[in-house]
């Protein structure tokens, strides 16, 4: 393996390549290389522009988190940003991929940014309780305005290369030879003697309605992101760099990194983090095992789960031919749909043609047999041990040869269901939590006889609908119903005890939960806990 930041100089422009695969994660061993090549090119009279581009499929794709905990090894991400914001010539950033936190910072420090088409540019790092700590808070409401900065970070949400073109993060966007357009674009800087264009020496933009904007958005944070430290203090940052010089502020910055870091609510974050790309590591899948195609899926069910489920594939471009017994459950189930999408058109997050495009992937139908085609038929009917039986015989027999069967059963026993059929081996279980659309996690419950490919298709089925997914085993409640019985108990027994259902669901959202129990049975059906107990009587003393 060569180093992991090089140079070449043609046509008196430098392209400083950065290669530290899978990612190109700014740690110690990048920063270290970057300090050489920008070291080395203060040296260079012959380099009139620089330009810095990564290999492989992404730019900087932010810090290498496990530094927080073992500490940052010099060179630090400071001492490293200055040095290419002092450049005497003008350095351009090209972007590709998803140039995210350090990736972000590392472009905020050059003197001008040029960005492939399909580029995203964010700065997450509240996602893990901390704030952008290499002068992102400082850098960021240089460039753009204050209030887009403050939402881009507060958010987390990465921007569209045309968005952060039309915010004024991006000087220009570009398709094809991005590294080609990017030097172009630092020969016409040259030619027009443009020169740096420090971020640092630039003012912030809206500093004069700056006390009620910061005010407002404390606010909202606290509102939304309840009981969380990060947020705030992202506000306060960014204060500082209103109020402050860029140095004062840089050390503001650095000092609320640093405590936030140490913090309870960022080491649990980063936990979160490192926890949630183990559970895609499968114990004893061996490493030829292949996922199988997922091009048309199936649900039988039109009811709130299987409308919901069906969301998450039309999102994705992925065509759903919804079944139900009565046409007026499909028409309410497809109401319920287009008013969610509507929902989202109102907010302005959703397009009214993608509204519309979406809807065209959906079929409702009345007829078993449509679903003959399907790669991956959902069942997503109430929890009745003999109706999902009937509806996977049926399915069985419809289905085509190597179509994977799921049921959404959230704690009925998958290998009694999958027992029904002549292919057990193509039966799982997908267990998405209400409302189907929006939660994250997807319990994916590997039965007895569940074959290895099957399990991994859900896996990947997972990452294609951005889904959280996590295997379990056949059990009762698998893990996310399992952990809440003994939390809904308590809850209930509270009411028992005189406190009203008001009561007990406001302590625990003024505790940080995002909605009370009770209000989650209430949206869910109080009916499937009923029907679950009824189900699984024979099974008790």
């Amino acid at each position: 393996m060569g180093e992991v930041v090089n140079y070449s100089v043609v046509d008196r422009i430098a392209v400083v390549r950065i290669d530290n695969p899978p990612v190109n994660s700014m740690d110690r061993g990048l920063r270290a290389g970057l300090k050489k090549v920008f070291s080395e090119l203060k040296t260079k009279n012959d380099v009139a522009g620089i330009v810095v581009a990564c290999a492989g499929r992404t730019f900087v794709a932010g810090a290498d988190i496990k530094e927080f905990d073992t500490g940052m090894a010099e060179p630090g991400f400071h001492e490293v940003y200055r040095l290419v914001e002092d450049s005497a010539v003008p350095v351009v950033a090209a972007l590709h991929g998803t140039a995210l936190g350090g990736g972000t910072e590392l472009a905020l420090a050059c003197h001008y940014r040029v960005a492939d088409k399909g580029a995203r540019i964010g700065l997450p790092e509240l996602s893990l309780g901390i704030i952008p700590g290499a002068g992102g808070t400082q850098r960021l409401p240089r460039v753009i305005a204050l209030e887009g900065a403050l939402d881009m970070m507060l958010s987390g949400k990465p921007m569209t290369a045309d968005a952060a073109q039309a915010a004024g993060l991006i000087d220009a966007v570009v398709a094809g030879d991005l590294v080609g357009e990017a030097v172009a674009f630092a020969k016409d800087l040259v030619a027009r003697q443009a020169g740096p264009r420090r971020t640092r020496e630039r003012s912030v933009k809206g500093a004069e309605n700056a006390t009620a904007l910061l005010e407002a958005k404390r606010a909202q944070a606290a509102r939304t992101m309840r009981n969380r430290q990060a947020p705030l203090a992202l506000v306060d940052a960014v204060k500082a760099a209103v109020e402050l010089p860029f140095d004062d502020g840089l050390k503001v910055e650095q000092s609320i990194s640093s405590q936030l870091e140490k913090a309870t609510e960022s080491r649990a974050l980063r936990h979160l983090f490192f926890a949630e790309r183990e559970v895609r590591k499968i114990p004893g899948m061996a490493p030829d095992i292949k996922p199988r195609p997922v091009r048309r899926v199936g649900i039988v069910g039109a009811g709130t789960m299987g409308g919901g489920i069906a969301m998450n594939f039309l999102n994705v471009g992925i065509p759903v031919t919804i079944v139900d017994a009565s046409q007026a459950n499909l028409d309410r189930g497809l109401a319920t749909i287009r008013k969610n999408y509507e929902r989202s058109v109102t907010r302005g997050s959703l397009k009214p043609d993608e509204l519309e495009r979406r809807m065209a992937l959906l079929t409702p139908t009345l007829d078993y047999n449509a679903l003959a085609e399907a790669d991956l038929v959902i069942e997503a009917v109430f929890e009745n041990m003999a109706l999902k039986k009937e509806i996977f015989a049926r399915l069985d027999a419809i289905a085509r040869p190597g179509a994977i069967l799921g049921t959404n059963t959230s704690t009925l026993d998958i290998d009694e269901i999958a027992a029904v059929t002549k292919r057990p081996r193509d039966v799982i279980g997908l267990h998405f939590f209400s409302p189907a659309n929006v939660m994250q996690l997807l319990e994916i419950v590997q039965a007895g006889k569940t074959a290895p490919d099957v399990l991994l298709t859900a896996l990947e089925v997972a990452k294609t609908i951005r889904k959280t997914g996590v295997v379990a085993k056949v059990c009762y409640g698998f893990i996310g119903n399992r952990m809440m019985d003994p939390y809904a108990r308590e809850a209930e027994r509270c009411v028992l005890e005189g406190a009203t259902p008001q009561e007990v669901d406001s302590a625990l959202e003024e505790f940080g939960m995002a909605m009370g129990i009770l209000a989650v049975f209430d949206m869910a059906g109080v009916d499937i806990g009923h029907l679950t107990r009824l189900e699984r009587g024979h099974l008790l003393p």
